[in-house]
């Protein structure tokens, strides 16, 4: 056996006693796996032991320092507003529809400049990009392409599976497991625009704090962690929940972190049914609920949590004084049309070719007659 294999297993020893290590560790560990020197054995067991003892700030940060450095091309976006980004962690017990996406698209029809990083489904039914892709947006395209679509219509997104970002291996990893890992977190940070106000749900209440110190390790400058629960709290969604209490943690550039809870009935939100937020059977059914909220025909309990998910975001900005007006912006966004005229313009700049379009404009008319 190397001296390297022994090393390697020697941290993973480490790591399923319980026991921590540093950032420049976990950073050398990961940089390992991405240059494929290790046997996938090893690559499996590293992500799994980290994952199951829980994976500290200082872990999470050097492994997402081990991605950006080695494999992530970088973009810099010239825009006159700071960058945002918003996503969950998935990994969570309760299995939501894809509601990040849709709030990232009503919160840039307000002006937020949404620079998105995701993958496709690991933990869920649908990821982030597969329901971007059913959309129509392409999600196969250039860096150069995305880049162009945040900084003409303010919204766009990258692709974490695809080799055109992470060149090096992180779609290679991502499309071997079938877990959560700490990829969850380091992976979806690992942004080519370096945004620097974040939103991140998680979950569980015990992520909350190393999730918020990471993303200050790294560099974010406004950041809200949440966690949510269903009615009875026996279950947890990686979004602002519509279902019962919802706890946050949120950073502001002053330099303070304030933690607390809300209900829905404080934001005078109506409490939703689990069975209204349950993803669907298939991409193309998710899509077209999606285009019934984001055209203002559904106004139900989808269109509560995706308001609810927007206001963050719109509240990081300062178009909003709190999340309470958070959430009435927001839905004022989608019943004057902007959010689905945003969805438009977003589809027609992130293309290569007129497909996308096309395709959008089918599931309109579907999403219409339904």
């Amino acid at each position: 056996m190397s001296d390297k294999k022994r090393e390697f297993g020697a941290v993973i020893n480490k790591l399923m006693s319980g026991s921590n290590i540093n950032r420049e560790d976990a950073k050398n560990m990961f940089r390992q796996i991405l240059l494929d020197e290790q046997p996938d054995l090893q690559q499996g067991a590293f992500l799994a032991a980290i994952t199951a003892k829980g994976a500290t700030p200082q872990e999470i940060a050097g492994s997402w320092e081990a991605i950006y450095e080695i494999d992530t091309v970088k973009v810099n976006l010239n825009v006159d507003t700071p960058l945002s980004d918003n996503s969950g962690t998935g990994m969570d017990t309760l299995k939501t529809f894809n509601i990040s996406t849709a709030a990232a698209i009503v919160a840039a029809a307000d002006g937020v400049v949404m620079a998105k990083h995701g993958a496709r489904a690991i933990t869920s039914r649908c990821g982030t990009v597969d329901i971007a892709e059913a959309l129509g947006v392409d999600m196969e395209c250039s860096v150069d392409t995305v880049k162009r679509s945040i900084e003409t219509v303010g919204i766009g997104m990258f692709n974490g599976s695809s080799p055109l970002v992470h060149p090096v291996a992180l779609g290679r990893i991502l499309s071997q497991i079938r877990f959560g890992t700490i990829l969850n977190i380091a992976g979806s940070l690992a942004n080519p625009a370096l945004p620097k106000y974040g939103v991140r749900g998680v979950y569980s209440k015990e992520m909350l704090a190393p999730t918020l110190k990471t993303m200050r390790e790294i560099g974010y400058e406004r950041v809200m962690v949440f966690a949510g629960t269903n009615n009875d709290e026996s279950k947890t969604m990686d979004e602002l929940s519509t279902l019962g209490s919802s706890r946050i943690i949120e950073y502001s550039s002053r330099g303070n972190s304030i933690e607390y809870t809300i209900t829905p009935e404080e934001l005078d939100i109506k409490r939703s049914k689990d069975c209204e937020l349950l993803a669907a059977d298939s991409i193309e059914e998710e899509a077209l609920r999606l285009l019934r909220v984001l055209s203002g025909v559904d106004r139900g309990a989808r269109q509560d949590i995706i308001c609810l998910n927007a206001a963050p975001l719109l509240y990081m900005n300062d178009r909003v004084s709190d999340l309470i007006e958070g959430v009435e912006r927001a839905r004022s966004i989608i019943e004057n049309g902007r959010a689905i005229e945003r969805l438009r313009s977003w589809t027609k700049m992130q293309n290569e070719d007129v497909a996308g379009e096309e395709r959008l404009e089918e599931l309109l008319s579907a999403a219409s007659t339904a």
